[in-house]
């Protein structure tokens, strides 16, 4: 059978409606800082998933480097100073 066929026989309450995309793509749009204040409403929704994965590879990038940072703070403070930090990023 092919894909296509398997596809149309899908059930439609499995399938996202087009509102929906467009729903979701506006919630997208929002929570982006580089799209969100612009001016212009009128973004493609290819142009927001394209900004949407560049801005989680940069939440990614900056993850590393604070964790870097952190690991770094924690190797250059004595141990007392060192297990209070590790308990406050535990709770």
């Amino acid at each position: 059978m092919s894909s296509r066929r398997s596809r149309s026989r899908q059930s439609s309450s499995s399938r996202i409606s087009d509102d929906q995309i467009l729903d979701l793509v506006t919630k997208l749009q929002q929570l982006l800082p580089e799209i969100r204040n612009r001016r212009s409403d009128k973004v493609s929704a290819a142009k927001i998933l394209q900004e949407t994965c560049n801005y989680i590879k940069s939440l990614h990038r900056e993850v590393d480097g604070l964790s870097e940072r952190l690991s770094e703070l924690l190797e250059t403070t004595d141990t007392a100073q060192a297990a209070i930090i590790r308990n406050l990023l535990t709770q």
